[in-house]
């Protein structure tokens, strides 16, 4: 918990101006994968995502062990055959809104956001589609994305190549509010 604190301190103070930033008050990262014999999802309430307001940058890291699955077998085999999640505990996006924003207007704005997404090991450029919708001095955003496994190196043994896509549904929303320094 200090650590992140630490973090979002830094990423507050190193823009110059705390009042731009915002911070998650909730946010859920879910994921789905459909195969022949089985469909796998999960959901994360643990992330913590933060956008700069006076620079559009948006970074999330997602604690790889958050993932709560339906069955605990197959959080088991997540966190110890696919994402190695001692070795690999995070997967963090760091990126930037591309089009420019009015945060004092309240409605919504469909944007994409470029960055690298740091999974398994592996760096990748992305860029998504989302929606940022703008009430007052919250802001929630909301994102759908595919990620295809063999790309951040994450290797499913052939005798689970029918359990397991290899491409996963990616799904985040989530509510930010003004960071408060304590």
């Amino acid at each position: 918990m200090k650590k992140a604190l630490l973090l979002i301190t830094a990423f507050a103070f190193s823009a110059g101006i705390s009042a731009q930033i915002v911070m998650a008050k909730t946010c859920a990262v879910s994921f789905f994968s459909a195969s022949p014999l089985e469909n796998i999802e999960a959901i994360n309430k643990a992330s913590k995502p933060l956008i700069n307001k006076s620079t559009n940058d948006i970074q999330i890291k997602i604690v790889n062990s958050a993932f709560i699955f339906e069955k605990a077998l197959m959080q088991e085999h997540f966190n110890e055959n696919y994402m190695e999640s001692e070795k690999f505990p995070n997967t963090i996006f760091k990126g930037k809104i591309n089009e420019k924003i009015d945060w004092a207007k309240d409605g919504d704005h469909k944007v994409t956001v470029t960055g690298k997404m740091s999974m398994h090991g592996v760096d990748k450029d992305i860029t998504m589609d989302g929606l940022i919708n703008i009430k007052a001095e919250e802001v929630s955003i909301s994102t759908k994305f595919k990620i295809h496994i063999a790309d951040y190196g994450i290797k499913v043994p052939s005798l689970y190549i029918q359990n397991i896509a290899e491409d996963v549904d990616v799904k985040i929303d989530a509510v930010l509010v003004p960071f408060k320094k304590n």
